[in-house]
């Protein structure tokens, strides 16, 4: 256990936004052993959960495809320096697997994905909120080249899931969240500047 709160981090941003290179720059300052990344898209919920739905229509960029419950539950123990287990989601069956994941507390805890700044609950936890804001043009392509070459999907169905349901729900949800964060950053992991201020800012914190 630590000996004391670790600094709990969100960063959010539209699909593709360049969250997770965000996430891994500023974690590259700081290395494994001082800091945690935990994904908000491990906590999807299992297709099962649908009543036989077929992924074609499941909206998974609402709010309610994620346990985020479970994902809040988890922060609480990791903040209180307990050990958790993360569920391992996988995109391209939409079911969880049977293992988990074993998560140690860290001095920093950075928590990503697309609603991080969007449920109450979730931000109230947050020492340090971040919105990643990037062209909607070039994350749709950053999106597309991603769920093909990653994540088995075809073409068509990328542009009909995004024309159905991203770009609505980051229009409803994700959008508005801009405005609890702390900081934004244009651009990406590309912005050296504005990430160099955020890894500046979390030692300050740290040093406190």
């Amino acid at each position: 256990m630590l000996h004391h709160t670790p600094l709990l981090i969100g960063i959010a941003g539209g699909t593709g936004s360049g969250k997770t290179s965000v996430t891994s720059a500023i974690a590259a300052e700081f290395g494994v052993d001082s800091l945690l990344v935990v994904q908000h898209d491990s906590y999807y919920r299992d297709i099962g959960e649908y009543g036989g739905a077929p992924p074609s229509e499941v909206n998974f960029d609402h709010p309610r495809a994620l346990e985020t419950s479970l994902l809040i539950e988890h922060l609480s123990r990791l903040k209180a320096g307990r050990a958790v287990d993360q569920p391992v989601y996988d995109f391209s069956t939409h079911r969880r697997s049977a293992r988990t994941v074993r998560l140690e507390p860290r001095d920093v805890l950075i928590v990503d994905g697309i609603l991080v700044l969007a449920e109450k609950e979730l931000r109230d936890l947050l020492d340090i909120k971040i919105f990643v804001d990037t062209d909607a043009d070039e994350r749709f392509i950053r999106r597309l080249r991603r769920d093909i070459n990653e994540r088995g999907r075809t073409l068509e169905s990328v542009i009909g899931q995004y024309l159905s349901t991203v770009k609505p729900m980051h229009l409803e949800f994700v959008e508005p969240s801009k405005r609890w964060a702390d900081v934004i950053i244009p651009g990406g992991a590309e912005n050296t500047v504005a990430v160099g201020m955020v890894v500046t800012m979390i030692r300050g914190r740290i040093q406190k």
